[in-house]
């Protein structure tokens, strides 16, 4: 074990000087440091002893532990090297997904992160930077690479959530890297912002409200919008069945989602691919309504052609169908009264909405909408099961009631 051993000086201070054998055996070679304070060569004593009688890593003789220049640092530890590098190495995301994670780092961390490293060498990403970075964005304020014109906007908490979500990811790369290029994730205890909104994030339509928005859909808008809503299926679902998806001549029809339009790299277009998750491949029991809806647009056509096509064929494209037959109808509805605004995506909220009013059980509700988790249903959908709260409060009040009875035939 290393020792201290205190030097008595002619002006009469002291100096203390730490002595140990390399490695703790007698026979390593004789090591030594000296220090003016006691405190200071108390705590060197402990971390010599700490790394097994050994120099303390990164620890100079005669000079304390140094820094290394930031010119040491190879360009794959500057957190944009390893961002990118990171995101391209991913094997569980599409292209697209991949481009826009790319803009992500490009736009919203290099110009804070970009002289960082990713690991404990050098100019290394702090927790500090990452609480700076998040005030940041939630304030609207530019990095310090920006530009000193650049404007930016505030980012709302679910944005600030996302980017941190991916910042995560790169950091514990970093951790987890063979070797470990850092000790610990600057991210992991971050406290991020909380929504404030007084709206919720979906829009719920109530059956007279639907029907009003549908009464100013154009004609060959209302079979696609009647089909998203009747079914829960999202956009990208909906526009990419078949005809063979459908089973009619059975005791029970049934709708099988098995294919969903995805986007290729940046300027690809798009393209069939398999659905969103796992659990999106999912079949649909049909209600005769249904049946009469989809058998009439499969009618003549080829097993493996579009039920939705635009007026000009193929496939319906999301934006032009937003511009020019979504929002018009939009606004003509709330002229007439409609006083919510929903997306598209909100009619398959809508859908959720309209079962759980039947008391369709959330499990049931999440195979039907094909969630991955019935987490992610609960937390959608679970604030509009106050209407089961009567049945609560009645089966309670059941077992309550027979238990005080037995405590009063208990007493007799």
């Amino acid at each position: 074990m290393a020792s201290i051993l205190t030097n008595q000086l002619k002006d009469g201070a002291c100096s203390y000087t730490v002595r140990w054998y390399a490695g703790g055996a007698r026979s390593g070679d004789r090591q030594r440091e000296t220090f003016d304070d006691l405190k200071t060569a108390e705590r060197f004593r402990d971390l010599v002893n700490g790394h097994g009688q050994q120099w303390p890593p990164g620890w100079v003789k005669g000079e304390g532990f140094v820094e290394p220049d930031e010119s040491e640092v190879p360009d794959a530890e500057m957190f944009s090297a390893y961002a990118h590098a990171y995101v391209g190495l991913l094997t569980d995301i599409s292209d697209h997904t991949r481009i826009n994670y790319t803009r992500f780092i490009d736009r919203h961390m290099v110009p804070w992160f970009g002289e960082l490293t990713v690991s404990d060498r050098g100019s290394r990403l702090t927790r500090d930077h990452v609480s700076q970075w998040i005030l940041d964005l939630q304030n609207g304020k530019r990095g310090p690479l920006h530009d000193p014109g650049t404007v930016r906007r505030p980012y709302a908490p679910k944005t600030i959530a996302n980017l941190h979500g991916l910042l995560f990811s790169i950091l514990q790369s970093a951790v987890e890297s063979d070797p470990s290029l850092r000790d610990s994730n600057p991210c992991q205890h971050t406290r991020l912002p909380k929504g404030n909104e007084t709206e919720d994030d979906e829009v719920f339509l109530e059956p007279e409200e639907y029907a009003v928005l549908r009464a100013h859909l154009r004609a060959d808008a209302v079979d696609i919008i009647d089909a998203l809503v009747s079914t829960g299926l999202r956009w990208g679902e909906v526009t990419a069945l078949q005809s063979r998806d459908f089973t009619f001549v059975s005791k029970r029809p049934t709708l099988r989602v098995q294919r969903a339009w995805k986007r290729h790299g940046e300027g690809g277009g798009t393209f069939l691919g398999a659905p969103k998750t796992k659990k999106s491949r999912r079949t649909l029991v049909l209600t005769p309504d249904q049946v009469k809806l989809f058998k009439r647009l499969c009618l003549g056509k080829k097993p493996d052609e579009l039920v939705f096509t635009a007026p000009e064929g193929g496939a319906w494209h999301s934006g032009v169908f937003h511009a020019h037959r979504w929002k018009p109808a939009l606004d003509a509805a709330n002229k007439a009264g409609l006083t919510k605004r929903p997306r598209i995506h909100d009619l398959r909220h809508t859908h959720a909405s309209w079962l759980i009013a039947g008391k369709v059980p959330l499990p049931v509700i999440q195979a039907r909408l094909g969630h991955e988790s019935i987490t992610t249903t609960v937390d959608r959908y679970g604030h509009l099961l106050e209407s089961s709260d009567d049945e609560v409060v009645a089966a309670v009040k059941w077992a309550m009631s027979a238990a005080v009875q037995q405590d009063l035939a208990d007493a007799a």
